[in-house]
């Protein structure tokens, strides 16, 4: 039984002139138990439509998303969601923030608390935990997101675009250290990305969609060895060619999409 599953899904919009849009059209993705898996495509393409569908924030207008076996009705306690910005409360502390999701499902304060150190821990943020989220760098703010979210031992986990706002030397070592804290339990996960770099050093297999309407044009398993140094696997022959072999398939639908831009913008002017 996969982890995730997407069957032929499409989504719908409605538009304000009573139309309607679509972002996603039959597409079919299956994520197994303890998988890694990067999605990229062009902008507008429907990766994070396809993390709301997964996560239960929007129903599929046709076909089926199943979690673990399961159709999804509505938003699961065992699937944690990254979003690109942080979605840390700003009033709360450090270490309140990441006590939050063990107190909303009635752990004592003093469990809570404890369970939050222990993560803060992992994450490299001991001592800062009676700090507020304006007092953080964009790397420390995500430390703290990721711990907010894995604290609660999510079996599916959803990023969206979520080291993109950080510099290059800070998001290759979130990116290392998030590998570390998977391997640690293992969720099944879909990581959304425009990095094609990034999606490669990270994942288990790259899934490729198409210019929007989107829907899987191709699927490259990445046969890099674990664990991995983002820093250093990039050094790997075999990722070059990885690189390669995936860019041929992007290159296309990147070109697409650019196109169509251009051409909208070619008519509005």
């Amino acid at each position: 039984m996969a982890a995730i599953e997407l069957r032929s899904a499409t989504k719908k919009f409605a538009t304000a002139d009573g139309g309607t849009y679509t972002a996603l059209k039959d597409i079919s993705l299956t994520v197994e138990d303890g998988e890694f898996c990067a999605v990229v495509g062009p902008t507008g393409c429907g990766k994070s439509t396809t993390l709301t569908l997964v996560s239960g924030l929007e129903r599929a207008s046709a076909g089926a998303v199943l979690v673990r076996g399961e159709p999804v009705t509505g938003i699961d306690t065992s699937t944690g969601f990254v979003f690109q910005q942080d979605a840390v409360f700003p009033w709360r502390s450090v270490l309140d923030n990441v006590a939050a999701g063990p107190t909303y499902r009635g752990a004592r304060r003093s469990e809570a608390h404890a369970l939050a150190r222990d993560w803060l821990r992992r994450v490299g943020l001991t001592g800062f935990e009676d700090r507020y989220p304006h007092q953080l760098s964009g790397g420390m703010r995500k430390r703290v997101a990721l711990a907010q979210t894995l604290i609660n031992q999510p079996r599916v986990l959803l990023m969206d675009e979520p080291f993109s706002a950080l510099d290059v030397q800070t998001r290759a070592i979130m990116s290392t250290e998030l590998l570390h804290l998977w391997d640690e339990t293992k969720p099944a996960v879909i990581f959304v990305t425009h990095d094609l770099e990034e999606a490669i050093a990270l994942a288990d297999k790259v899934v490729v969609l198409t210019a929007g309407p989107g829907t899987v044009k191709a699927e490259f398993r990445i046969d890099l060895p674990r664990p991995r140094v983002v820093q250093e696997i990039r050094f790997d022959p075999r990722f070059t060619r990885l690189y390669e072999q995936i860019w041929e398939a992007l290159r296309s639908e990147v070109q697409e999409a650019y196109d169509r831009t251009t051409r909208v913008t070619q008519v509005a002017s």
